[in-house]
């Protein structure tokens, strides 16, 4: 994923045009381009993300709640995914105070958050600034952040959901498969089964090919024999 031209938006990815000003480390005046997001996979990824928290759990460090990512930085990826992305665009650039706001913690926490999502490989951001003239000279000024969150195949420790296997056959009130066509009418004859009774089962298994002539074949036979009487 990238959200500016040309350059994928990764860690360590450089912008080209640094701030030669002294603003935050890292800033560009580059243009940032966004990356459209369907509404069906901002949810898999926030469910792909819980996830991992779930999936790292067991291995935090005793008193630490939460998994990997933690309930803090969860509730902050929510507020990134649900209150901040335009799908359509893939625009995603609020500033700490509005994250806070919407994730319910505060600016310090939002700050923690977001480093960890990064250092988890789920988000990363780019510092932006912009030119401004002020006082009849010219500088600039820091802008807030241009976010993207990465596609889980760069998450780090996530493994995706496996589906259990299922059901061996003839357990869990499964039936299991039945014989041939011609070995259950071999099995019906020797109970004394009617010849309409062992039609029905020829005609049962219509891949058997075999078995459906033979079914024909009888009905044709017990018509004519029934026309005679």
């Amino acid at each position: 994923m990238h959200i500016y031209a040309c350059l994928p938006f990764a860690a360590g990815a450089v912008p080209e045009a640094l701030a030669p000003w002294p603003v935050w480390s890292g800033s560009t005046t580059a243009k940032i381009r966004f990356e459209p997001m369907s509404r069906k996979r901002r949810v898999e990824l926030w469910n792909r993300a819980r996830d991992l928290d779930r999936q790292t759990r067991q291995h935090q460090a005793k008193g630490h709640h939460g998994g990997a990512i933690g309930p803090a930085a969860l509730q902050v990826l929510h507020a990134l995914l649900f209150d901040f992305l335009d799908c359509r665009t893939g625009r995603l650039d609020p500033g700490y105070a509005a994250i806070a706001r919407a994730a319910n913690v505060s600016e310090r926490t939002v700050a923690r958050a977001i480093k960890r999502l990064r250092e988890l490989g789920i988000l990363n951001w780019v510092p932006r600034c912009e030119p401004v003239c002020a006082n009849g000279g010219f500088l600039l000024r820091q802008v807030t952040n241009a976010y993207a969150v990465l596609p889980e195949t760069q998450w780090r420790g996530y493994r995706p959901r496996q589906r259990p296997p299922g059901p061996a056959p003839g357990t869990w009130g499964d039936h299991p498969p039945l014989p041939p066509a011609l070995d259950q009418v071999a099995a019906a004859r020797r109970t004394g089964a009617r010849t309409d009774e062992v039609l029905q089962i020829l005609a049962s298994d219509p891949a058997d090919t075999l078995a459906a002539v033979l079914a024909r074949f009888g009905k044709a036979v017990s018509a004519a024999q029934a026309a005679k009487a």
